[in-house]
């Protein structure tokens, strides 16, 4: 069996906790670095369904997205939602690593693996980490082989994230060239996506007054919806981790879905 601290150390390689923002909470957040792991879930939030499946299928690791814990906590009870968590996963023997903000940011990361989804060429950071690496750095962008309309784009987006229905900003005739990309709640990154040029930003979420701000600037506006728009990456990262530790049963959380629904 494999010990914790070495998938912890492939971890912090591929997604490097130094390139998470200051208020994230990143890396080994519960367990003992030296245990034996043989099973391992992804997911991207720990929930009362994903905790549920990685205790009932015998998980030894949950590798999610989302931190849990993320803010400080004063008392480890079953009185609120994520202390019984915690406190179910700790009785079970569940480890718990995120890799969080560091995974958006990393080279091969969640938003360079949205504009290769997207077919984007020559991708970069939106906001690079530093001139001495280049490929590291928070969001990214990149240009369309061709240019296409907004309304195909979009078609395009659901297709390559599976999803039904999309909101957006923008008028759906006007071209898509150049398109940026911050997953999640990516909405704060609106005036470096303007600084830079680009005429179309793909994110998760994000406020009305930023929608507002990118139909004023004619900035076309994707919003894939937060779930969809980094659950996809949960499921490649239980592929790169299977390939990397082939005796290791790795799967990604099949009880995980969107809280947000349509009618």
């Amino acid at each position: 069996m494999i010990e914790l601290k070495q998938i912890c150390e492939f971890l912090d390689g591929f997604a490097p906790t130094q390139l998470a923002e200051d208020w994230d909470n990143v890396g080994l957040l519960v367990g003992d670095a030296d245990a034996r792991v043989a099973k391992v879930m992804t997911c991207l939030t720990v929930t009362t369904e994903t905790a549920s499946e990685a205790i009932e299928q015998q998980a030894d690791l949950i590798v999610t997205h989302h931190p849990l814990p993320f803010r400080s906590i004063k008392k480890l009870t079953t009185q609120q939602t994520a202390t019984r968590m915690l406190w179910d996963l700790i009785r079970a023997g569940v480890a718990i690593y995120s890799p969080h903000t560091g995974f958006d940011s990393a080279a091969q990361g969640i938003n360079q693996m949205v504009c290769q989804r997207m077919g984007l060429q020559n991708i970069q950071p939106l906001q690079p980490l530093d001139a001495q690496e280049p490929s590291v750095g928070a969001g990214r962008f990149g240009q369309t082989s061709a240019a296409t309309k907004l309304s195909d784009f979009i078609e395009t987006a659901k297709a390559n994230f599976d999803v039904q229905q999309i909101q957006y900003v923008g008028d759906l005739s006007q071209n898509v060239s150049k398109v940026a990309s911050a997953c999640g709640s990516g909405g704060s990154f609106i005036d470096r996506v303007i600084e830079v040029g680009c005429d179309t930003f793909i994110t998760g979420e994000t406020t009305f007054h930023t929608c507002l701000e990118a139909k004023a600037r004619r900035i076309a506006l994707i919003l894939l919806g937060h779930y969809s728009s980094e659950r996809f990456a949960i499921e490649e990262l239980a592929t790169v981790l299977k390939g990397n530790f082939e005796d290791l049963d790795v799967w990604a959380a099949k009880k995980e879905s969107d809280p947000v629904s349509w009618v």
